[in-house]
């Protein structure tokens, strides 16, 4: 905690508070933005605590491959040199794309990002099962044997039953860039990581210090174990059958069936017209009007992604000043604006950003756009200090 004393009086630049957003391309990961640093003051008690699980082993050429990139963990005493030999890849394309001179020495367990991809891990390669890491799926198994049991009955075949094929299963980490002015301590708050836990999966030396430029993979949470199941007779009185209503055995008592008095009639309804504009008491309104393809849930989506047409104008949803503007690991605008009573709006999987950092913006003003293709949704946070929010709430 010495190290983050030391730089509790630094204001760390927005763009930390939320340039690890674009995991959306797979949204299946918490999007949590650090926004701390605005507020004044931060703590990284909660981040501390947070568990993360191990790093994935790689393949003896040191590859450890995702569905979206490929890593290689380099060797003690290597160079890009080495690295791009060992892959067959460009060292010179290789140090670029990593912000290093091919020929400086790395450290043990330093993370290379590559380029391109180079071909999979197998058991040929040292690995234990083949292909990309990949979160858990729907049985396949389960679903071909449910199809094959409602098929039409045809001639008998003959059938052999084929070896399983191991499938690698995981969570795929963000890859974060290093911006100029980033450092371990500012990447791990804005993920909420233990810095010692981004440290060991990156090869990060004693110091954490690190490079613009370099690609470091964020440590995903560790998995919790299902919950136990208790049998009937774990605790006194679990499993016990419902008692029998009184009214299945016995009949129910004669009851006095006369009808009440006749209600009076309903007054005649008041034609007052229709007013000329529907009202609303919303604190903030939509950016886009479409449809919400993912809710908000604490931990696992910090905000809601609400789809709209390729191209429609993303709408500031109130007044307020623009905090940020800065870009993904993968270089996709997000917008922060702040509003009054310390509300913070985060506008995120946006393109072609119409404002600049400070501007004053209006209640329903044009700030970006959607993007192309199946990318064409915001993904839209509140936040009340750093704390996310429900933004339903605030949009009835």
């Amino acid at each position: 905690m010495t190290h983050v004393n030391s730089r509790r009086s630094v204001r760390t630049s927005l763009f930390f508070a939320v340039s690890g957003l674009m995991v959306l391309s797979a949204c299946d990961e918490p999007l949590d933005f650090d926004l701390r640093g605005i507020g004044g003051g931060f703590t990284t008690k909660d981040a501390a605590v947070n568990a993360t699980a191990k790093r994935p082993s790689a393949d003896n050429r040191g590859v450890i491959s995702y569905p979206n990139y490929q890593v290689a963990i380099a060797k003690r005493g290597d160079t890009l040199n080495d690295v791009a030999a060992r892959l067959g890849l460009d060292a010179n394309e290789l140090a670029r794309f990593n912000g290093v001179a091919a020929d400086v020495p790395l450290r043990k367990d330093e993370i290379i990002a590559l380029p391109r991809r180079v071909s999979e891990p197998s058991p040929a390669t040292g690995a234990a099962t083949t292909g990309p890491i990949r979160p858990s799926s729907v049985d396949v198994t389960t679903l071909a044997g449910s199809a094959i049991d409602n098929a039409p009955d045809t001639t008998p075949v003959q059938t052999a039953t084929l070896p399983d094929t191991p499938k690698p299963s995981g969570v795929e980490p963000i890859r974060h860039k290093v911006e100029r002015g980033e450092t371990a301590y500012t990447i791990a708050r804005l993920y909420q990581v233990p810095v010692r836990s981004l440290a060991e999966w990156n090869g990060l030396g004693s110091d954490f210090a690190v490079r613009e430029g370099q690609f470091l993979l964020i440590p995903v949470a560790k998995q919790a174990p299902p919950a136990r199941v208790l049998d009937d007779t774990s605790v006194p009185g679990a499993g016990s059958a419902t008692p029998t209503p009184p009214s299945a055995t016995k009949p129910l008592p004669d009851e006095d069936t006369t009808p009440a008095a006749a209600k009076p009639e309903p007054a005649p309804a008041i034609d007052v017209g229709a007013p000329s504009k529907a009202a609303t008491n919303a604190r903030l309104v939509y950016p886009v009007k479409g449809s919400i393809i993912r809710e908000y849930a604490k931990g696992r989506n910090e905000g809601i992604n609400i789809k709209a047409a390729p191209g429609t104008s993303v709408k500031a949803a109130d007044a307020g000043t623009v905090a940020a503007i800065t870009k993904s690991g993968d270089g996709v605008p997000i917008v922060v604006v702040r509003h009054a009573d310390n509300l913070l709006t985060v506008y995120a999987n946006v393109t072609d950003v119409q404002v600049q950092k400070g501007d004053t913006v209006r209640r329903g003003q044009g700030i970006a756009k959607l993007r192309d293709g199946d990318q064409s949704f915001v993904h839209f946070e509140v936040r009340k200090g750093f704390d996310s929010v429900d933004p339903t709430p605030y949009l009835q």
